[in-house]
């Protein structure tokens, strides 16, 4: 991430909560607290309005900016509920972007909504099963590589254990039986193949257009799952 980025982002996640702490920033975007300081340095000396209060933290000053749009409590608490629901159906990739599309989202809530909004965050758990904890962070590239149809290059290791490499066209994702699926032609196979998320050791997106123009959709595919769950 540059230097802007970080910056605009360090400005998202303030506005998103009422405090927050120099050690929580430096941890969001991996970084010193030294370069935090210099950050909210150059943050003020561009005219951000921050305040600072021991053992709180740093907040931008209320009403520096004027919300474009509002939610109201039950549109804000539903998309709390769906940060619950990604911990098992998302993988890290998922929930890192929404994660940051949340805080976005915060940045426009009134501060009492903030303060209900903080304090429900932390009486709404999710217990889920080993199998359904999606260790890996491949569905975000996946999902750019079926809206571009862009090949990819897939390091794979099948349930067997054996390891191969695969160029592909991917054309979409299908979660069932509990695990996330990359349905795509195989120029290996010259067939559609079903592979399984978890078992993609590796993926890197080729930049180069599909070859086969005339895929069939992925509902067309659904049809032939072994499982109907």
């Amino acid at each position: 991430m540059n230097r802007i980025d970080r910056l605009f982002g360090i400005l998202v996640l303030l506005q998103s909560r009422k405090f927050i702490t120099a050690e929580k920033i430096a941890e969001q975007f991996d970084i010193s607290i030294r370069t935090v300081y210099r950050d909210i340095r150059a943050l003020t000396e561009q005219g951000i309005p921050l305040h600072f209060e021991p053992n709180k933290g740093y907040q931008v000053i209320s009403g520096y900016f004027l919300p474009p749009i509002s939610f109201n409590a039950e549109e804000a608490n539903a998309l709390l509920m769906m940060e619950r629901f990604l911990e098992g159906f998302a993988d890290k990739s998922i929930k890192r972007h929404y994660n940051n599309a949340l805080d976005k989202v915060k940045t426009v809530l009134k501060s009492v909504q903030k303060e209900k909004f903080d304090s429900l965050n932390e009486n709404i758990k999710l217990q889920l099963p080993e199998r359904l904890k999606n260790d890996f962070e491949h569905l975000s590239l996946l999902q750019n590589a079926i809206a571009v149809k862009s090949c990819l290059l897939l390091e794979y290791k099948n349930n067997e254990g054996i390891e191969s490499k695969r160029e592909i066209e991917p054309i979409g994702l299908i979660f069932y039986a509990f695990s996330w699926h990359l349905i795509a032609w195989c120029n290996l196979r010259n067939e559609y193949r079903d592979f399984k998320v978890a078992n993609i050791i590796a993926v890197y997106d080729l930049n180069k257009p599909f070859s086969k123009c005339d895929h069939i959709p992925v509902s067309e595919y659904m049809k032939f799952l072994p499982v109907n769950y």
